[in-house]
């Protein structure tokens, strides 16, 4: 069992995500933006970091920059559905930041369990 962080605004993105990942026994946290979602890491790190990129508050590539420099170990995957609509390449400047991984919403959940428990796999 590992410890995972979700943010994102939609609501009901998280709901599925936290729903999902728990059902394969793994115990999440919830934030609807990176500055409730900072407060929670830093008083109860998590294994994984699961972010969406775009949020109001604080964004996910200033989470993903934020993360990485205060903990260089966590491990990160970025969702983004921001792509078209910005015509920017988002998760690709996630990973420059240091997501380890990426996913395209909508995504199929199982793609991102599988990618939870890859990284649990990986050691620090």
């Amino acid at each position: 069992m590992a410890r995972v962080l979700v943010i994102d605004d939609e609501e009901q993105v998280r709901t599925l995500i936290r729903e999902v990942l728990e059902g394969a026994g793994h115990e999440v946290m919830e934030a609807g933006n990176g500055r409730e979602a900072m407060k929670l890491y830093e008083a109860n790190p998590t294994n994984v970091v699961i972010t969406d990129l775009v949020m109001p508050e604080q964004d996910g590539l200033e989470i993903i920059r934020e993360l990485r420099r205060r903990f260089p170990a966590v491990k990160i995957i970025a969702v983004s559905g921001a792509q078209q609509k910005l015509n920017l390449d988002l998760l690709y400047v996630a990973e420059k930041l240091g997501a380890l991984r990426t996913l395209e919403k909508p995504f199929d959940i199982r793609k991102l369990v599988a990618l939870v428990e890859e990284l649990l796999q990986d050691k620090p």
